[in-house]
This record gives C-alpha cells, sequence and structure tokens, in this order.
C-alpha cells in the first residue's frame, strides 16, 4: 500500500491512514496522556511519512515502522522539553473513551462506562512504564510480541515477560470486589 502510494496512488493513502489511524492516536494518547500532545505528534508522524522517501526496512512491517516514527517523534518532543525521563518513568493518563459521536448511552450506562473508564485508568497509572508501553502497542497497536521486540529494542522474552505481568496485574486490579469476596474464605 505504501508502495503504490509513493507511486502516485492518493487512495492507497487514504487506506493505511483509515487502518492505522485509531490505533495509532490510541496508542499516542496512552503512552503521553495528553490528547493535544498526542494529536500533534500523531500528525507530525502522518506527515514524516508524506514527506518521507523512507520504507520500513528489512522484514518490519508498515504498521511496525509508522508506530516507531510514532514513539520517535514523542521522545523527540519530551527531549526538547526536557521531561524525557519523568514522562518514561511515569505516563500519565492512558486510554481514553471509545464513546462514538453522535450516539448518547443511557445515563445509567454512560456512568458505568465512567466508573470502568476511571478504573481502567487508575490500574493502568500502576503499570511500570515498559509494561505499560507493551500493553498499549498489543492493544492499541495490535502489534505482535515480535514487532513490540523490534519497536522497543528489547528482545522478544522480555516482552513477553512484560505484557504477561502488565496484564496480570490488570486483572488483580480489575478484579470485581465482589468476587473477590466471595473467593475469600
Amino acid at each position: 500500500m505504501l508502495r503504490r502510494y509513493r507511486s502516485g496512488d492518493a487512495e492507497a493513502f487514504g487506506v493505511l491512514y483509515a487502518r492505522h489511524r485509531l490505533g495509532l492516536f490510541r496508542f499516542l494518547r496512552g503512552l503521553c496522556g495528553d490528547a493535544a500532545l498526542a494529536e500533534e505528534i500523531f500528525q507530525e508522524t502522518w506527515l514524516n511519512l508524506i514527506r518521507s522517501g523512507s520504507e520500513p526496512l528489512g522484514q518490519a512491517s508498515f504498521r511496525t515502522w509508522l508506530y516507531q516514527i510514532a514513539r520517535n517523534r514523542l521522545i523527540d518532543h519530551w527531549r526538547k522539553q526536557g521531561r524525557l525521563q519523568a514522562r518514561l518513568e511515569a505516563f500519565d493518563e492512558s486510554l481514553h473513551a471509545d464513546a462514538l459521536p453522535g450516539r448518547s448511552p443511557e445515563p445509567d450506562h454512560e456512568l458505568v462506562l465512567s466508573r470502568d473508564r476511571q478504573r481502567l485508568h487508575a490500574a493502568l497509572d500502576e503499570l511500570p512504564g515498559e509494561q505499560r508501553e507493551v500493553f498499549l502497542l498489543r492493544a492499541h497497536g495490535d502489534l505482535e510480541l515480535v514487532e513490540i521486540a523490534e519497536l522497543t529494542r528489547t528482545p522478544a522474552e522480555t516482552v513477553k515477560s512484560r505484557l504477561r505481568y502488565a496484564l496480570q496485574k490488570l486483572r488483580r486490579l480489575l478484579a470485581d470486589p465482589a468476587e473477590a469476596e466471595e473467593v475469600s474464605p
């Protein structure tokens, strides 16, 4: 698809954008915790792709390459702001509401969704930065473990462990307190 776009097929870009925009934005939003910054980096990433003549190297997939560009743009931004270390240690906020525009759920349903989102944000805030990044790449980027390893320049087994620990901790933190009481003697 990228080659088709680079050879003049404008519709190919539309396909790439439609295929990757939501996951990429959610990944950036989860990584930086700031919707405005995520939007800025999101736009820079696509502009970089448009302006650049480069393509994924080796066996890297387009998706892995795109997420690497976005991750690098965000890290560059943090470096310029002098906040890289602080941001890498604690990716403030995470997932944003998956609400669809134009639909307004029932008030009771919206309250439940709001509480669930708050619980999820709080649980993600509890994860160490490396585990959160791996989880977000898998959940929003839909990247395979090998792709995450390549993108983060981390051994695949380490990525696998980080994801496993993140999922275990999230399950524990998100467990329904009522169910936990029923299981306890």
